[in-house]
Formats: C-alpha cells, structure tokens, sequence
C-alpha cells in the first residue's frame, strides 16, 4: 500500500485503515423491513491509505479500478461533490465525504488510496467495507466525533443517496461492529445490537463461504423491486413494517394481500425473521450445529417466496446438503453471488470437492470456496 500511494500521489500516506467484509448468517432481506439480522465478518477486508491535502481536493484511486492497467486518479472539489455520484468505485469513497459533508462534518482535501480482498458482487459486503474503511479514515484525518454506529448511518447514505442503491443498514453496521467470534444480532429498526457467540472451532464445526462468481448488481437487479413490494405489502397489511407482524398471526396478515405475488414477499419476511431468533436462541443454548436446518429453510424461502436464487446458487446448495452440509443458504442480493455451508470441519474438502464437481457438471465457471474467519475492523490506523 505505501510503495503504491507514493508512486500515485508522491508521498506518504498517515496511515491505512480498514474495514472487512461481511456474511449474513440468517437475516436476508429483513434490514429494509425493520427486522433483525445476524451478520458475522470476514477475513476479507477493504483498505483506505489516506493524506491529508492543504486545498479542497479529493484525489482518490483504487487498486481494483482499472484491471489490467495503471491506477487512475479521479480528482474532485469538495464543493462539487453532489448526487447522482460518480459511476464505480469511485461513487462509495466520495459518497463518503459528501455524506460526512451534509451531515455538518468539516473535512477538508485529502489524497485516498483503497485497495480490497472482499469478492466484488458475491453478496459480500464489498461495497460497505470500502465505505466503511473510507469513514473510518476521514474520521481519524479530521478528528470527527463520531462514533461507528454513526459512521454506518453516513456509510449507509453515501451508498443510498450518492450512489443511488437502496441497500438497507445491515452492511455498514457489520462492517464497523462485528468481532471474532461471534455474529452481531442487529436490530435495524432501534439499531441495537448485541454480540452472540458464534465460535465453530470448539464444535469441530466450519462455515464455508461458496462464491459462484456469478456477479450481480444491486442498482440493475430486482432488488428494489422486492424492496417496494414489501413496502406495499406492509401498507396492505396495515402495519408500519412487516417486521411487525407476528409469526403467530401470519396467516391472518396475508389474507389481506390480493396479490400472490405480495403473499409471497411478505411470507418470506415475516418468516424469516423468526428463523433469526430462532438462531440466536440455538447459538446462545451453545446449540451452533442445530442451525443447519434453519439455514437451509432460509434458502427455500429466499428461493421459492423471495425468487432471488440462480441455478448456480441452488447447486452450490444442494450439493453441499448432499455432502454432509449441516445447512446451506445463498446470502446477499441474489440472482448471483455466493451461498454459506454449515460444514463439521471433518468434512469441509469433501463438501469443497462435491460443490466444484457439481459446477462442472452442470457447466458452470468454477467456484471460490473459503472458509469464513471473522476478522475486526481497524479503526487505528496500519
């Protein structure tokens, strides 16, 4: 990162921070319905290399910006930072100035190298980690008063309104709060949260991540499709989010869409966000192996109800699940992406080798298969 920061902008960073990824143990499309969720980090993590300018420039490169070529430098004034943002990479690390910037935040010029080991489009996370390691450097830089559930919120802007995907506040606050060995029960609605255990090791247990490389796009998919039918649905229901809905009381809730389609939304919702509690009840009781089937009930849910599967993710699924696989489910936007498998570490290469013969099989591109390691954020500087 140093060697790389001079070469661009001819000195010396002040110092790296970074943020990881993130993998959502259950929890999936409930943040935008005021629910819970239950992320746990990654090994993965994006990196802002900052320096501090005397002007009001923004000069900002990224590693991954132009494959297979030199580093681009996209230089902007802090006083023409405004939405709809730059198209890229280069949207989620200016979004994040002019989010602190709206928010009555005083930042000034500042070069900014990032570089990142988080999958791009596997449901991961990437973008967050990048915004997160990005605020977290402006709020060392400028000395801002700000604490990280604070930073997410602004992380979270940055991607909603500079960007422009409406993407819900489970990434960033992931990103900025998790810590290894556990997962972080978030309530999206009040934003608090809570660490439950979640250590695989003791249990001779591993939750491998399988990476179709089949990438998405949230701002071109049906993501906000699915977002303004649960709106609707709630709406027709009556109630503020279906968050508030009772599991008890669901099938009286349905009854009142006239649509099959808002049924279904809303069924999905509504269900899953008991399997959340469900979960943390299961990790709590030092019950970890007995998720499997909750797991993979998600996945039939987000496959059948939600319909933002692949054929690439159901097979990822089912032939880990075939292997011995406690559980398996995709995680993220969908239509893509990756999926997780609760695996007993005894069986973690035979699941790998099933899932790898399986995409062959089918003719698919090979997959990236890892196990997830939470790491922690940085918020001191390398």
């Amino acid at each position: 990162m140093s060697d790389a920061f001079v070469e661009l902008f001819g000195r010396r960073q002040e110092g790296t921070w970074s943020a990881p990824g993130r993998v959502n143990l259950i929890g999936e499309f409930t943040d935008y319905n005021d629910g819970y969720v239950l992320p746990t980090s990654l090994p993965m993590e994006a990196h802002a290399s900052l320096a501090r300018r005397e002007d009001d420039v923004l000069r900002v490169a990224s590693a991954q910006g132009t494959p297979g070529g030199g580093e681009r430098v996209v230089a902007v004034r802090l006083a023409d930072l405004r939405p709809p943002g730059h198209k890229g990479w280069a949207g989620y690390v200016l979004g994040v100035a002019w989010a602190l910037r709206e928010a009555g935040h005083t930042i000034g010029g500042a070069d900014i190298r990032v570089d990142s080991e988080v999958p791009i489009g596997a449901g991961l996370s990437s973008s967050a980690a990048l915004e997160c390691s990005v605020a977290l450097a402006l709020r060392a830089a400028f000395e801002l008063d700000l604490s990280l559930e604070q930073l997410a919120l602004l992380a979270k802007r940055a991607e909603n309104d500079f960007v422009g995907v409406p993407t819900g506040i489970m990434d960033q606050m992931a990103s900025l709060l998790c810590v290894p060995g556990s997962a972080l029960l978030l309530d999206t609605r009040s934003l608090e949260s809570r660490q439950v255990p979640f250590a695989l090791g003791p249990a001779g247990l591993e939750l491998m991540v399988l990476d179709t490389r089949v990438r998405h796009e949230l701002g071109n998919s049906a993501y906000a499709e699915r977002r303004r039918a649960c709106e609707v649905a709630a709406a027709e229901i009556g109630v503020p989010a279906l968050r508030d809905v009772e599991i008890a009381r669901m099938g009286e809730a349905l009854a009142r869409l006239d649509s099959e389609e808002l049924r279904m939304r809303a069924r999905h919702v509504i269900t899953e966000g008991a399997r959340v509690l469900e979960v943390v009840r299961l990790l709590e009781d030092d019950s970890v192996a007995e998720i499997g089937p909750i797991l993979t009930a998600g996945h039939i849910s987000l496959r059948d109800d939600f319909e933002v599967s692949s054929p690439e993710l159901d097979v990822a699924v089912d032939s880990a699940l075939a292997t011995g696989a406690l559980g398996a489910r995709m995680v993220g936007g969908g239509f893509g992406g990756s999926a997780i498998a609760l695996v007993r570490s005894s069986d973690s290469g035979l699941v790998e080798r099933a899932v790898v013969e399986a995409f062959a099989a089918a003719g698919f591109a090979p997959p990236r298969v890892f196990v997830a390691a939470p790491a922690a954020t940085k918020t001191s500087p390398d």
